[in-house]
């Protein structure tokens, strides 16, 4: 999720910023164990941040401020974790608002934390949980894919609707999230055959990288 510099007011930007920071944090320190665990992780890990460069960098005008493009993170937040994804999406927003004017600097936290936490939080919650309900691998994989899109917009929908609650918050947010669901929404459900097909060539060709995940 991508909000342009300067449109939110600067209570809420520094607000964003604070609520992200820790989760960040955290991220870094499982990250680092990752790596001392397993260096051979690196690559996926690359791998990882690199699938939410690229798709996070397709977007489509949505509503006035922000945009409307797959995040990526469905494959990070299944394989590490929501922390991870966290640093990997703060990495990947750095470079595109510097680099790329999509997104910025003031609007980093908010972006993060819709983007980079909410989003991969629910993902890597909903697929554990139905993991334990014995849901079929790659159809788990989906459905959380599918999550990470929907609720990154649906926070960046609370975002917006909490710097510009018009007269009444609830109205706001329906609106934004109702624009935001014109393109979003069949965007997540290619993103999440994308993941799928991303997962079933994994699970056919080297098994072992999903081990303690099926």
């Amino acid at each position: 999720m991508h909000i342009m510099e300067g449109f939110l007011p600067p209570f809420w930007a520094a607000f964003w910023y604070l609520l992200s920071l820790p989760f960040i944090f955290l991220g870094i320190k499982k990250l680092e164990n990752i790596i001392k665990q397993d260096q051979s992780k690196k690559l996926l890990l690359a791998m990882s941040g690199a699938f939410i460069l690229v798709l996070s960098s397709l977007k489509l005008p949505s509503v006035t401020g922000s945009s409307s493009h797959p995040t990526g993170t469905g494959i990070s937040a299944i394989l590490f974790g929501f922390n991870v994804s966290s640093v990997l999406c703060t990495i990947v927003l750095i470079f595109q608002a510097l680099l790329l004017a999509h997104g910025g600097i003031t609007t980093l936290g908010a972006d993060i934390f819709s983007m980079g936490i909410i989003g991969p939080a629910v993902a890597t919650f909903s697929f554990n949980l139905l993991k334990k309900f014995k849901v079929n691998f790659l159809i788990n994989v989906f459905i959380a894919s599918f999550l990470a899109d929907i609720f990154t917009y649906i926070t960046t929908s609370l975002q917006l609707a909490l710097a510009y609650p018009g007269s009444k918050l609830l109205d706001s947010f329906v609106l934004f999230f109702s624009i935001f669901a014109l393109t979003q929404i069949p965007l997540a459900i290619a993103e999440s055959l994308l993941v799928y097909v991303f997962f079933d060539f994994i699970l056919k060709s080297k098994p072992t990288i999903l081990k303690g995940l099926i």
